[in-house]
């Protein structure tokens, strides 16, 4: 089903929108979600309206607080799921509004979230889908699977860079995982469905699948997306692209970018750079996913030669850590330069502060994490490591209010507000203010008695009275 934008709907349910609009704007929250969920369910298909009742959920919500509140929706949805999970292969229309239901009582439910995208996906909407997931990335960053799933579905839609910042970024998580690797290379291939025109197919009401109809390009999708290539898939594949590339398709920057990535997965960094440097020197130079794909190959350069020492060799430490120093330089240096060309980029700048901060530079750290703060997506997460760099100064009030400021907007309790309350405890710690820090303690033991030391901390001060 193709999305649609405002001026395809039918004029009566644009003016529906116009009213939900408007007690959206009054913080009508109740009724601005009303009159959102009648016009999808004449046109399910309005990418505007499914992003306005986002909004709507989000506002209602955020007027409303409690965890009894929050346990009473838990229960609430719990025959909402079951049935969406039942209708979802036969009838994902009706899955994707058994989830708007669960969203309408908690927005961030994170089993709603997943089968509104698998029901937006499954009805050909990807758009819908990126609405759902990445709110799941941003409450669940490491999550290995729903991060891959976002990176493809935002390819989908030709979001090719912002796909790629959120596999570089859940690699860095996760260093060496293979299908984190092989799903940054298999963006490549998505590129096809960017530079194909995703757009261009939606207005003429096509669907984003319309462009894989051909079978041939079909099967070298599927060959260049396999989660492990055999060595001889990846020699046609290269011998295919070069011998194109050769001929009437010279200058195809896709086929270079997807050349070059399979070069870089067989570690032969030097045909990668060579055909790196080739797409440097076009149009395809400005994109600042090329920037990183460079900046990843010194890397995976460095690391591959720290694979080839010899752990029995008299200099193998020195020399292991020789190239850890070059790989941390290395990457500084590049991150800097990108910063220099996209200054405005601030998931860029949050990537600098955290290499500032590994490398211990905290005073450009700071500076790097206070002007990522304006970035939406990474608010929460730039505030958690500016208050552990005035940690590392043993500023502690600035830490303490930073993170107690940062917890005022993260409402989901996941991952991330344990580890907001657990460096508060901490910080309280340093400052001797014991019996503050025991309650942030205190509030992960409830729900969470494994996360760090958090028992022995706690079980020792019930202990003492």
């Amino acid at each position: 089903m193709p999305e649609i934008g405002l001026m395809g709907l039918p004029s009566e349910l644009r003016r529906l929108h116009t009213k939900g609009m408007e007690a959206l704007q009054r913080d009508n929250f109740e009724y601005a979600i009303e009159l959102f969920t009648q016009v999808l369910r004449g046109s399910p298909n309005c990418i505007d309206v499914r992003r306005a009742l986002r909004h709507a959920q989000v506002g209602k919500a955020g007027a409303k607080t409690g965890l009894f509140k929050k346990m009473l929706s838990g229960a609430s949805t719990a025959p909402l799921l079951a049935k969406g999970q039942m209708t979802l292969r036969s009838n994902p229309g009706e899955a994707l509004q058994l989830a708007e239901q669960m969203l309408n009582s908690d927005p961030n439910n994170t089993q709603g979230l997943k089968l509104a995208a698998e029901a937006a996906l499954a009805l050909e909407m990807p758009r819908s889908a990126v609405l759902s997931l990445e709110v799941l990335v941003r409450n669940h960053p490491s999550d290995k699977d729903i991060v891959i799933k976002y990176g493809y579905t935002l390819a989908d839609i030709g979001e090719v860079a912002r796909a790629e910042q959120a596999l570089v970024t859940l690699q860095r998580q996760l260093p060496g995982d293979p299908e984190v690797s092989q799903a940054l290379k298999n963006l490549s291939a998505r590129r096809t469905l960017n530079e194909g025109g995703y757009e261009t197919a939606q207005e003429a009401g096509g669907s984003y699948r319309d462009m894989l109809r051909n079978k041939d390009e079909a099967v070298r999708l599927e060959q260049e997306n396999r989660t492990v290539r055999t060595e001889d898939v990846n020699e046609r594949l290269i011998e295919e692209y070069e011998a194109r590339l050769a001929g009437a398709e010279r200058g195809n920057v896709r086929l270079m970018r997807s050349v070059a990535d399979i070069y870089v997965q067989k570690q032969r960094f030097a045909e990668a750079k060579k055909f790196y440097d080739q797409l440097k020197a076009t149009d395809a130079g400005k994109d600042p996913g090329l920037d990183r794909a460079i900046a990843d190959l010194r890397v995976r350069e460095l690391e591959h030669q720290m694979t080839q020492l010899d752990p029995t060799a008299e200099n193998f430490a020195e020399k292991q850590a020789e190239l850890s120093a070059t790989k941390q330089t290395s990457q500084l240096e590049d991150c800097k330069r990108r910063v220099e060309k996209y200054p405005t980029d601030m998931a860029l700048r949050f990537e600098l502060g955290t290499l500032y901060f590994n490398a211990g530079k905290m005073g450009e750290a700071i500076q790097e994490f206070q002007k990522a703060q304006t970035n939406p997506h990474k608010r929460i997460a730039a505030m958690s490591y500016l208050a552990q760099c005035f940690g590392k100064r043993k500023m502690y009030d600035l830490g303490v209010r930073t993170l107690q400021n940062a917890l005022k907007e993260k409402l989901v309790f996941d991952e991330e507000k344990k580890e907001l309350i657990y460096n508060l405890g901490v910080m309280l710690e340093y400052m001797s203010k014991r019996e503050e820090a025991i309650e942030q303690f205190k509030q992960i033991y409830e729900t969470d008695i494994g996360y760090r030391d958090v028992a022995a901390k706690v079980d020792a001060y019930y202990a003492e009275q």
